[in-house]
């Protein structure tokens, strides 16, 4: 059976999977909230030199903690590390979290996140003392749903990638039983689109014509022969560390251990060399997580065991190019920021 997107193509056909968003299209910020519906395993990757992160320590294999109640995805630079904390005040007061002592003793939500820097995008950050992320963090929680916006939402509302307006992408696909989905904020330093063209990076991997069909373009200059920097945040702002990062989620209904989880989120950080260009710099915070709900059990037997772990980690990374140029696609026009559609409105295939 070929694999094919879920039914929402978000990373919710993940059975027990909900997103919640909040944010303000005149702060041009906001929060992104993945929370499952039971505590599931969790890891992460982090490949750009500039990331901002919460609790990511705690999912390595070695460390105690050994499943989630939720994962963040936050604007903000370092004021969106609040999120995080308001997400854990929701959480909490349900009595959904980690608890050793038993009795009255509050139970700890672990809700490990990572945030984006889209501090001068031209939005009100005259917050003073009250950054509006742990707000944004419970409200977020509040929201979560199966069915969500793309685009100008959550994190991805005041989200660049290159030169062009970014978003909050998802994909999905199906295989056998296996469920995978992705959910992208792209914030990148680097260019979704081929130099000199309208088509996406991430063009080869597209299903169903989800983020124009447009394709590969029939004729386009090598790669290295372009300019390195082509479409990317240089062309309309001086470099500034920590000015970018994509980060995002993988989710899946196989039943994985840490470790697994791990070589998956590894795995998965090529869909994002796929679908932006440069990508991992040292001025990007990427980060990717993987969520395992452990509904599916995979083989027992080891060498089938390694090769589904293997292509469940092939396809999390198409679905990762797919959802970050869906982000790109869904984007609207906000401020200075022209919007991909905007820019490149044919909606035909080449």
């Amino acid at each position: 059976m070929p694999i094919r997107p879920g039914p929402r193509n978000l990373i919710t056909d993940v059975d027990g999977i909900s997103v919640g968003n909040a944010h303000s299209s005149s702060v041009r910020s906001g929060v992104t909230v993945v929370l499952p519906d039971k505590r599931a395993l969790a890891a992460c990757d982090v490949r750009g030199g500039a990331p901002g992160t919460r609790e990511t320590d705690a999912l390595d294999p070695s460390c105690l903690v050994d499943a989630v109640d939720g994962l963040v995805l936050s604007g903000g630079s370092v004021y969106g590390l609040e999120a995080m904390s308001g997400a854990v005040a929701w959480l909490g007061a349900r009595g959904r979290g980690f608890s050793l002592a038993g009795g009255n003793t509050p139970v700890s939500p672990v809700v490990p996140g990572a945030i984006l820097f889209d501090l001068p995008n031209g939005g009100d950050k005259g917050w003073g003392e009250t950054p509006p992320y742990r707000a944004w963090g419970m409200e977020a929680c509040a929201n979560v749903a199966r069915d969500f916006d793309l685009g100008n939402v959550g994190a991805g509302m005041g989200a660049m990638a290159g030169n062009l307006k970014g978003g909050l992408g998802s994909a999905s696909a199906l295989d056998g039983d296996l469920q995978i989905g992705a959910l992208i904020a792209v914030n990148a330093f680097g260019s979704a689109v081929i130099p000199g063209t309208g088509q996406f990076w991430a063009a080869p991997y597209e299903l169903a014509a989800e983020f124009g069909g447009r394709g590969w373009p029939a004729a386009h200059p090598s790669a290295s022969e372009a300019e390195p920097f082509a479409g990317s945040r240089f062309d309309i702002a001086p470099l500034a560390p920590g000015g970018n990062t994509t980060i995002g989620i993988v989710a899946t209904n196989a039943a994985l251990t840490k470790a697994e989880a791990t070589r998956i989120a590894i795995m998965a950080q090529d869909g994002l060399g796929r679908a932006l260009r440069p990508i991992h710099s040292h001025v990007d915070g990427d980060v990717l997580f993987v969520l395992a709900t452990g509904k599916v059990e995979l083989a027992a037997a080891p060498l089938d065991r390694l090769m589904q772990l293997m292509r469940i980690g092939s396809i999390a990374a198409d679905c990762v190019a797919r959802a970050a140029a869906r982000g790109v696609y869904a984007a609207a026009d906000l401020g200075d920021a022209v919007s991909y559609r905007s820019k490149f409105p044919e909606s035909a295939p080449s």
